[in-house]
């Protein structure tokens, strides 16, 4: 049996509300940004691992894999909202603008490796999504009632 907790008794980490969205957005870039050093670890892990038995040179690998993490964590806020407009607005504004810093920090590291500049640019995507996401939906929300 699950143990249930009101709203000031939630334990954990990020913190949420008792509709389960994360509380700030210090929370939520924090949770992102240790996922997306999580997904870089396991890529340079996995990248030196397959470079070191001959199956491809080191730090070709696509960095934007980093973003898988981060990625979840977004998805898991989206479902805490209530169905509506607000929140798929806010997701597809965030999203746009985050593909957008994403992929132009990996233009401007087009000299680098795929693994630094991919990764690179999934950090960017991070933190426009987060940095969007988390005040536009709670603006929408209160607008659209």
């Amino acid at each position: 049996m699950t143990e249930q907790r009101g709203p000031e008794q939630q334990s954990g980490f990020p913190r949420r509300d008792a509709e389960g969205r994360i509380r700030t957005l210090g929370d939520l870039l924090g949770v992102c940004l240790a996922g997306l050093v999580i997904g870089v670890l396991a890529l340079v892990l996995f990248d030196w691992a397959f470079a070191s038995i001959g199956a491809g040179d080191f730090g070709h690998t696509n960095g934007w894999l980093a973003v898988i993490l981060p990625a979840w964590l977004f998805w898991d806020d989206f479902r805490a909202w209530e169905f509506g407009a607000a929140r798929v607005v806010a997701a597809v504004v965030a999203a746009a603008v985050g593909v957008f810093a994403g992929l132009l920090i990996a233009g401007l590291g087009a000299g680098l490796p795929p693994l630094l500049s991919g990764a690179l640019a999934a950090g960017a995507f991070t933190v426009a999504y987060a940095a969007l996401w988390f005040p536009g939906v709670r603006w929408l929300a209160r607008r659209t009632g």
